[in-house]
């Protein structure tokens, strides 16, 4: 898979990979069944657009502070957020409902542990060597399945408190060090990229193992509008259960 902002999710390495990994690339390049097919990219398509439009306010704001025009630039900064906020409320929602139904079907689809590499920040790198680690001791793949989507859930949660948090000390202007908070804006968008990519992949390979029966509930799900974000104090990315 290309860069599109995040990390590399798939590597090209070609020899030696486990069977898991060839699984997942080789599910990832497949086409879907039709009907499936038009779910994904609809669902997708909807991501994309969200994301492409956090990614120009971003932009924006880090174009207005490099101009010198410091008011505007807070003011840009602010949309941002609220547009990173929504789009990882829609995503952190997605992986409640495919947790949700993944207990009602036989098989659910295999996973890759996210990958320390593809994250530039100590949030993402530490949630993936967590699940690297656990998807090495799990057995079997509804455990990595359940597993992957907790940490890939909470990691978005708290790559989005991060973001909010220094982009409102970067528009009060309370922030002690503002350029540390506008470099952190930047990995955190690098790193909520690679989280987008990653639920992309774990949203395709679950649509592939759906029963068909149940493909038009998941579909009116992801209509809907995401609910009301879960009020944690702070995600468990170092003792998620499987």
């Amino acid at each position: 898979m290309s860069d599109l902002g995040g990390g590399v999710v798939f590597s090209r390495r070609s020899n030696g990979r486990p069977s898991t990994e060839r699984r997942v690339t080789e599910e990832w390049f497949t086409a879907l069944p039709r009907e499936k097919g038009q779910i994904f990219e609809t669902v997708v398509r909807r991501w994309e657009c969200a994301y492409a439009m956090m990614s120009v306010a971003l932009d924006g704001a880090l174009s207005l502070r490099a101009r010198g025009e410091l008011v505007c630039a807070r003011q840009q900064v602010s949309v941002a957020a609220d547009l990173f906020g929504r789009l990882s409320s829609t995503l952190v929602g997605l992986c409640d409902t495919l947790s949700a139904r993944g207990r009602h079907i036989t098989h659910v689809p295999p996973v890759e542990p996210l990958n320390s590499e593809f994250f530039r920040g100590n949030t993402g790198q530490s949630a993936a060597s967590w699940n690297g680690i656990l998807h090495h001791l799990l057995f079997g793949d509804r455990s990595r399945f359940f597993h992957k989507l907790r940490i890939l859930s909470d990691t978005l949660e708290q790559i989005e408190r991060e973001f909010r948090e220094a982009a409102s000390d970067i528009s009060k202007g309370t922030s002690v060090e503002p350029a540390d908070c506008w470099t952190k804006l930047d990995y955190l968008h690098y790193d909520f990229s690679t989280c987008l990519r990653e639920t992309e992949i774990v949203l395709k390979s679950f649509l592939r193992s759906l029963p068909a029966d149940q493909l038009s509930g998941l579909a009116t799900e992801l209509d809907a509008p995401p609910s009301v974000k879960r009020l944690r104090a702070k995600p468990r990315l170092s003792g998620a259960p499987a």
